[in-house]
């Protein structure tokens, strides 16, 4: 399988996330994707090949550009003014603010922007920030067109991870959405319907608020159940789309401390709704966070569950890019991606 990874992801080191009103350090750091290397570059079947640059165009074509303009410009302006090196939003344009009075002006500063682009308090901008999410979406897209050329499935080891970013708005770690942007660039090119499954222990947000009216791409997601897990605000199983897209969103949210059999009949149930769905092509949001040994988390996953789930996956039978979410036992990151890689390849 191939594996595309680029050295970029480093230069996003923030150090601090803010977590119910207190700075922590963030879970979200350059050693995950370093331990998911260093993993799976010592399996000879797992050939590492550098991202290839596809610009601005494809992701304009998912997010706002006024969303992309400001990740390219902000840290610089407020670097300048302040001298900092690490920055937060602090006010967040909630809907709220101006009920009745229609949308707000689009921001003219990083300080006004900051909170209209971004919608909580965990993301920070550090000065390698939209570099790294940049190269993150080439890793993505490299791993489309391996996949797309004909290869059974493809391993983007994509850091920042992407699927909580929205199509007007960032956070949840995540910048430029990785996996929409594939799933659109596949379904706009082939004029074929996609499927984005997302097994991220997080509802992917984004990914759904992007594709919700839409009747060529299928979002499913397994996650803990919104009542008590970040994001909070979706992921309930009556969300299914809307206008021409009814129907083609799936949400399972999960109890607490779901195990591995529980969580392997609801994912194949899940990919049986793939299948009927007709998709040419499956794009999977891989979280491992669903671990029982996660910090932030609070599902029961093996390392073995995971070779499983790959397995399910595998069934499907469709060409598959695999692009990495979250997952934050640093210790057991690698292992468990290796294991759900090796059970989606194994013949």
């Amino acid at each position: 399988m191939d594996v595309v990874w680029t050295d970029l992801h480093r230069g996003h080191a923030p150090q601090h996330e803010i977590n119910m009103g207190q700075a922590i350090p963030t879970y979200e750091r350059p050693s995950r994707a370093e331990t998911i290397r260093d993993e799976l570059i010592a399996d000879s079947r797992f050939r590492f090949v550098d991202r290839r640059e596809f610009g601005r165009e494809p992701i304009r074509a998912v997010h706002h550009p006024g969303l992309e303009s400001f990740l390219e410009t902000a840290w610089t302006e407020l670097n300048a003014s302040s001298g900092r090196d690490e920055y937060f939003p602090e006010v967040v344009m909630h809907t709220g603010l101006r009920d009745g009075m229609g949308p707000a002006r689009l921001p003219e500063s990083a300080v006004t922007g900051f909170g209209y682009w971004c919608y909580e308090t965990a993301t920070p901008l550090v000065e390698g920030t939209y570099v790294a999410a940049r190269a993150s979406v080439d890793v993505a897209l490299t791993a489309a067109d391996i996949v797309l050329g004909g290869a059974p499935h493809a391993y983007g080891l994509c850091r920042p991870p992407g699927h909580h970013a929205a199509s007007d708005v960032y956070g949840g770690f995540c910048f430029f959405n990785n996996a929409a942007i594939v799933a659109h660039r596949v379904a706009a090119t082939t004029g074929t319907k996609v499927t984005v499954l997302d097994v991220d222990y997080h509802h992917g947000n984004g990914t759904q608020q992007i594709f919700y009216d839409r009747d060529d791409v299928q979002f499913v997601s397994l996650h803990g159940d919104p009542v008590r897990a970040y994001p909070w605000y979706t992921g309930h199983a009556d969300e299914i789309g809307s206008g021409r897209g009814r129907g083609t969103t799936l949400n399972v949210p999960l109890p607490a401390e779901t195990p591995d059999e529980v969580y392997e009949r609801r994912l194949a149930d899940a990919c049986a709704s793939i299948s009927s769905f007709g998709s040419s092509t499956l794009v999977v949001s891989l979280g491992v966070d669903t671990y029982w040994n996660d910090p932030i988390s609070d599902l029961a996953l093996t390392t073995d569950g995971y070779r499983r789930c790959g397995a399910i996956v595998r069934e499907l039978g469709l060409p598959t890019i695999v692009l990495q979410e979250g997952g934050y036992d640093i210790e057991a990151i690698g292992r468990n991606v290796h294991a759900w890689l090796d059970g989606l390849a194994r013949p």
